[in-house]
């Protein structure tokens, strides 16, 4: 089985005046390619910031973080830019759509930045929204869909440029409890079907048991429990 990322006591601290923050304390942890993960904890245990750092946004005090046997910590800001442009697909809890866009060039955008002509770009983001259950909603502004809908459209924005892995950080944290479970189930099939690395963020256990196949539970930036479903 192919390692999709590893970390090796990773560590990120922060400095607040005197304070040091240990938002990560030693996280050592392997996920195999197309894997589905769920990341579990209160709020304040580090979730987000391992998703951070696995995304190059930001970088580990210490330890090693590598992606496909790559080291994050060695690379460059345009090193760490094309990696989260081809490796990484990020969904967010507040959808971040723009607004003034409609759903078929929010997809879009973000290929824009990948070199892909205009005609191959809106092509792809068709044919992805239709992946993802918006064949008909594609001219629809954010205002215009229901927090259901934006999500979706959030996942097929972060499939835009084929990667490898897919953060999910409380993708579900905005839905309604049946939004929610179709939010999923749509992650769940990205992962079935085209063996899509998944780490999912969330703080509902009970919510994410019937979707991910292994989830790991972090508390003041350590791991403190891991379980396979």
């Amino acid at each position: 089985m192919t390692i999709a990322l590893e970390t090796q006591d990773l560590k990120k601290h922060y400095s607040m005046g005197p304070v040091v923050v240990r938002a990560l304390d030693g996280i050592t942890l392997s996920v195999d390619r197309g894997e589905f993960l769920g990341l579990l904890g209160t709020s304040g245990s580090g979730k987000s910031t391992l998703l951070n750092l696995i995304a190059g946004l930001d970088r580990p005090t210490s330890g090693t973080l590598t992606v496909f046997d790559q080291s994050l910590a060695s690379m460059s800001r345009e090193e760490l830019s094309v990696h989260r442009r081809r490796n990484v697909g990020m969904i967010f809890q507040s959808f971040n759509l723009i607004s003034t866009m409609t759903a078929l060039e929010n997809v879009a955008l973000s290929m824009m930045f990948a070199g892909v002509t205009r005609r191959q770009r809106e092509r792809r983001a068709r044919e992805l929204l239709d992946q993802v259950g918006l064949g008909g909603r594609q001219l629809h502004r954010p205002k215009e869909l229901s927090g259901g809908e934006q999500q979706r459209v959030s996942i097929a924005r972060a499939l835009a440029n084929n990667p490898e892995i897919l953060l999910a950080d409380e993708p579900t944290g905005n839905l309604d409890s049946k939004t929610a479970r179709e939010i999923l189930a749509v992650l769940h099939e990205l992962n079935a079907r085209d063996n899509k690395t998944i780490v999912l963020v969330t703080h509902d256990s009970i919510l994410a048991a019937p979707f991910v196949r292994r989830t790991v539970t972090l508390l003041d930036g350590r791991i403190v429990a891991e379980t396979r479903l």
